[in-house]
């Protein structure tokens, strides 16, 4: 199969370089890896954000990214790239030329709309069947940032026109469902594949990061406010109150010191969180840092928390999974799937320090509960979150939107015989 991945603002070599990855990043770059092992032709679309980028990065033998000219060649935030998907749209029909692809798939909505553009081009009437995975829906950070949403307005109304023009939806977990349903969308044309996690890196085994205190948490992820690392903030001082004093609470994620300067202003806002509650000597914020050290900093932690507002898929659970370390996490979007219940880690309700506090406590006072949890959370991980399982449901969704693109094609073509 000739397959076209379209990613606009999260380049694949991002993930491959480390420490500029995000969740789609890492998604597109792994899927897109498992996907050509499995001998299929993969090509990844992504907007040109840098003058120096080459126009085509060959990465294996049969997976390449092509860097397209939309917009300025340099960093644009990715709520301000709607007005050049029109662009981007030209630079993959024109790679394509009369070779087009089995199967285009986009990721998140704008990648969508350059998808659906592309895929519609050519005198032959005929459309390049089109997958869709969203990575976040727009209704749901509208629910939950309110007035802090940066999403161009024009969002509210084209995403769902990309959920019902795409020929088949990959919904990352069973919560996404309802809410494109909400959206009128119909579930019949929507498949499940969740993200994966990489098994080769991220494992039980090998060696784990020194910790300066008896006990250490872990928070990982970007510093946004959704990402409710100030609840953990916040739990610290309950975990003292329960005779749980010496605990370290390692946050990886957003510039490290650049908190202290005021550069970051997330990170400065929770380090001033840390100090008026008295537990800045507990707190360590070390920054972004390449993936490939990240497991012994996994293995090191007694329990990772995901505490987010709202999260659509989430990747750190499964890498601590992997790693066999129990999650708290908040009972939000794909964790509710991901993280089971007293089974692999244990939930939370969301923006709740007094239950995270409470879930902690219970975990760092039974080390046998964490690593039955640990244990449960690793063979959970490598049954059922496999890229090589990911790739072979994704390989499903295109044969589906594939076979259904031919029926469209074979009933025009009846009705216009019968004209």
């Amino acid at each position: 199969m000739r397959i076209s991945m379209v990613s606009e603002h999260a380049s694949p070599l991002a993930a491959l370089g480390g420490v500029d990855a995000g969740g789609q990043n890492v998604h597109v770059a792994a899927l897109s890896t498992a996907l050509s092992r499995r001998g299929h032709h993969v090509t990844v679309y992504t907007r040109r954000d840098a003058a120096d980028l080459p126009a085509r990065v060959r990465i294996m033998p049969r997976l390449e990214v092509v860097h397209v000219d939309a917009g300025p060649a340099k960093h644009v935030p990715k709520d301000e790239l709607l007005p050049f998907m029109g662009k981007l749209a030209d630079g993959i029909a024109k790679d394509w030329g009369s070779r087009r692809p089995d199967v285009v798939h986009g990721h998140f909505w704008m990648s969508g709309l350059a998808s659906l553009d592309a895929a519609r081009r050519g005198d032959s009437g005929l459309h390049v069947p089109m997958v869709q995975t969203f990575h976040a829906l727009g209704t749901v950070k509208r629910r939950h940032q309110g007035s802090q949403d940066t999403s161009p307005a024009e969002r509210e109304w084209l995403e769902p026109y990309v959920g019902r023009a795409a020929d088949r939806i990959i919904a990352t977990c069973s919560d996404e469902v309802f809410e494109l349903k909400a959206m009128g969308i119909n579930t019949g044309k929507i498949s499940i594949a969740p993200c994966g996690v990489d098994l080769d890196l991220f494992s039980a085994t090998g060696d784990s990061e020194a910790r300066p205190r008896t006990y250490r948490i872990l928070s990982v992820g970007r510093l946004v406010p959704r990402k409710g690392v100030d609840l953990v903030i916040q739990a610290l001082p309950l975990l003292r109150a329960a005779g749980f004093d010496d605990v370290e609470l390692l946050i990886v994620g957003g510039e490290g010191d650049a908190a202290v300067t005021g550069a970051d202003p997330e990170g400065s806002r929770l380090m001033a969180l840390a100090e008026e509650l008295g537990v800045a000597n507990q707190v360590s914020l070390r920054g972004q840092l390449p993936r490939e050290v990240m497991p012994g900093i996994l293995r090191s932690a007694d329990a990772v928390v995901c505490t987010p507002w709202y999260e659509p898929f989430g990747i750190v659970p499964l890498e601590a999974m992997a790693c066999g370390v129990p999650v708290v996490a908040a009972a939000v979007g794909g964790l509710r799937d991901t993280v089971v219940d007293r089974k692999t880690g244990l939930h939370v309700p969301p923006k709740d320090p007094e239950a995270i506090a409470a879930a902690v406590a219970e975990l760092l006072g039974a080390p046998g509960l964490r690593s039955d949890l640990g244990k449960a959370g690793e063979k959970r991980a490598r049954s059922r979150y496999s890229w090589d399982r990911v790739a072979a449901e994704s390989e499903k969704a295109y044969q589906q939107a594939m076979a259904g693109n031919a029926a469209s094609r074979e009933l025009e073509h009846m009705k216009g015989a019968a004209l």
